[in-house]
């Protein structure tokens, strides 16, 4: 189905064509087309085994489709955030400057960037700990930072507040928002439908590997079409 938030004068960051993937026998995505435009904030729904993990996961290139054809950026230009960050065994700053380092910038002018960044992420205070010791909040705002730095096109998120109290929540969503003002696209994994209707501007909707519905987040709330998707909704009215 085809979005209504579709950009129609830019070509699409990321599209995928009939893209299919199983691991062995099981069949984990089943035929999946999308397109994602600049500047959108996509959410994924559905239940566990839906899929969304595994379209985030493709979409990095992680992984390779089984089928079908993906076009996305390279590698160079995506950040990836997980539900638990992974983390290196240095410092705050070191984890931030390490992900500049990488991409050729001197190592001066990489912590220059990376205080700076810290500093939007309310982190300055705790550039010198040890970032394994840090809160799960802390970790998910320095992993915000990590990815913020690079200046990534494409932004992926999966699940990266489920296990965050929800002031840490709200924060890491305001990071993501702030980001995204900066100019990166947004694809992220929830089970937190507040979540996707505060920083969604479409909904893309699976169930059993496939997408189901495809559509903007108002409409997809207000008046949703499958009835996968209005079982999904009203368990939470429940």
């Amino acid at each position: 189905m085809r979005s209504a938030a579709l950009v129609e004068n830019k070509s699409a960051l990321v599209e995928l064509v009939g893209v299919r993937y199983r691991v062995r026998d099981a069949k984990i995505l089943r035929g999946v087309s999308l397109q994602v435009h600049p500047g959108e904030r996509v959410a994924l729904l559905g239940a566990n085994g839906a899929g969304k993990t595994t379209l985030l996961r493709l979409i990095n290139g992680l992984i390779s489709s089984s089928e079908g054809s993906l076009v996305s950026p390279p590698v160079t230009q995506q950040a990836m955030l997980f539900q638990k960050p992974p983390l290196l065994r240095r410092n705050v700053l070191d984890n931030v400057a390490f992900a500049l380092k990488r991409r050729g910038i001197n190592p001066i002018e990489a912590e220059q960037v990376s205080l700076q960044t810290l500093n939007r992420c309310g982190l300055t205070g705790l550039s010198q700990r040890y970032a394994r010791a840090l809160s799960g909040g802390e970790q998910q705002k320095l992993a915000l930072a990590r990815a913020w730095v690079t200046r990534p096109t494409l932004l992926l998120a999966d699940e990266a507040t489920a296990s965050l109290a929800p002031a840490a929540v709200h924060e890491v969503e305001r990071l993501l928002l702030e980001i995204c003002e900066q100019g990166s696209t947004l694809i992220f994994a929830t089970h937190n439908r507040g979540q996707a209707k505060r920083l969604a501007t479409r909904i893309v909707f699976m169930s059993e590997g496939r997408v189901i519905e495809d559509r903007a987040t108002e409409d997809f709330f207000a008046s949703p079409v499958s009835q996968e998707a209005i079982d999904y909704i009203n368990v939470e009215r429940v």
